[in-house]
């Protein structure tokens, strides 16, 4: 009572004030718009809730999503050795990533002249975050947890070193693999996420497009695959021994795992549960169905049945294509962007690779690397008003095409000359390569005395 009291003999003064002004004034102040506020940056439980959603749903992605795709892609005998090697570097690039990596991605800016290639070390062991701490979002004032962005962006560098090995399986060490992925994070992926995603970072501050990760995960992963893949060496028996998947079944359910996850992956780089969200899902919908359905044509045109490989390969083509779009183009766009990723990887794994005889044997640099070039510079067209994407009116696809070509550039020939060190790095401690007798036995039982199936 005495409250409402206060506040009803302030609304009287603040009235009797009023009405001793003169006319001109008071017209004046009923004109005027208020004074604004100075923003102060809040944490948005919802878009926290969810970025954790997001997050998991990634973390998805790999275990059991790729693994399983991966899986069901070797022969039988090699099958667990697959799912280990994804789960562990998974593991180590969390690991890594509290280590350094988020402070070399993510962390205050160097103050030499490198600022703009790699941070520094300063968040090294998280130092200096906590349950307060605050990310920044796209839109001012918005904010999440610091421990949430953490997390969300580990789950991509934990993918994406992931992602490298489906060129390499069936004949790589396991402690080769983890020494591998050890120097692969530290010298390729950390650097890259930090150009493309750090304000300060080159590209971020050149305007490179990149929404999810077509350049920083695919192109990154697909070309240091298929770099892997040709220092290591062809499997035994390649080209000449038939070598089909074990399991389409479990390919398949790891196909669906992946789209599933990859709303996390797409929807949630917008960092807000928004209308940039909201575009992105639908995207992620509309180019990876595209992508699955033009890659079964690209079989019949070749004189074949559709398959559910080929299925399977068209969803994972199309996700790959509209990552770096995913909040960057219209729907329209988004589905021609998955058709053309989808026949230009077909082209790829069905024409290229055998032509050029490299042995990467489950295409992830035909898929993930093709995909995620096709899809980076398709990211620079779609953008436009005119394609129904999001750009403003006066954009100009020249000058963003051009920046769009560069980020490639730059991360095809960053990504070819970190793979060649971390893999001579890890043939000088372990060897790289497996005893022919183990690959012939498999490497289920010859690196980790296990069998898939008894």
């Amino acid at each position: 009572m005495k409250h409402a009291l206060k506040i009803a003999g302030a609304a009287g003064l603040t009235a009797l004030a009023f009405a001793a002004m003169p006319a001109w004034a008071q017209d004046a102040a009923l004109q005027a718009p208020p004074a604004a506020a100075p923003v102060v940056a809040t944490v948005n439980k919802g878009d926290t809730a969810w970025m954790m959603t997001s997050t998991v749903l990634v973390m998805m992605m790999i275990l059991p999503g790729l693994a399983l795709f991966y899986g069901g892609l070797t022969r039988s005998k090699n099958m667990l050795s697959t799912m280990t090697q994804i789960g562990a570097v998974a593991c180590l690039a969390m690991l890594l990533w509290v280590m350094y990596g988020y402070s070399l991605a993510f962390g205050p800016d160097l103050t030499s002249g490198l600022s703009n290639v790699i941070g520094s070390l300063d968040k090294a062991f998280l130092k200096g975050v906590t349950p307060a701490s605050q990310a920044a979002t796209f839109t001012a004032g918005v904010e999440i947890p610091e421990y949430v962005f953490i997390c969300f962006q580990m789950t991509f560098a934990a993918i994406t070193i992931a992602l490298v090995l489906g060129s390499v399986v069936e004949r790589m060490k396991f402690s080769a693999v983890m020494a591998f992925a050890a120097v692969w994070l530290t010298i390729v992926y950390f650097p890259i996420a930090h150009m493309v995603w750090a304000s300060s970072g080159f590209f971020f501050k050149a305007g490179a497009l990149d929404f999810a990760g077509g350049t920083v995960v695919h192109i990154n992963a697909g070309v240091s695959a298929l770099v892997a893949s040709i220092m290591l060496g062809k499997r035994m028996g390649y080209p000449t021994t038939p070598m089909p998947p074990h399991s389409l079944t479990l390919t398949a359910v790891g196909t669906g795992l992946l789209w599933v996850g990859w709303f996390g992956f797409n929807a949630g780089s917008a960092l807000e549960a928004n209308g940039s969200a909201g575009l992105a899902m639908i995207n992620t919908f509309v180019a990876t169905a595209s992508g699955a359905l033009f890659w079964m044509l690209a079989e019949r045109l070749r004189g074949h049945k559709g398959s559910a490989l080929g299925f399977c390969s068209g969803i994972v083509a199309g996700l790959v294509a509209v990552t770096p779009a995913a909040g960057n183009s219209g729907p329209f766009g988004a589905i021609v962007l998955g058709a053309v990723a989808s026949l230009v990887c077909f082209f790829a794994v069905s024409v290229l690779k055998p032509k050029l005889g490299y042995d990467d044997a489950l295409d992830a640099f035909g898929v993930h690397g093709i995909g995620g070039m096709v899809g980076a510079i398709g990211t620079g067209i779609v953008y436009a008003p005119s394609f129904g994407g999001p750009g403003a009116a006066d954009y100009a696809m020249g000058a963003k095409l051009l920046v769009q070509v560069e980020a490639v550039v730059v991360t095809i020939i960053w990504a070819t000359i970190g793979t060649v060190i971390a893999m001579l790095i890890a043939k000088a401690i372990t060897g790289l390569r497996v005893a022919p007798e183990v690959e012939q036995e498999g490497l289920d039982l010859g690196e980790h005395g296990e069998r898939a199936y008894n």
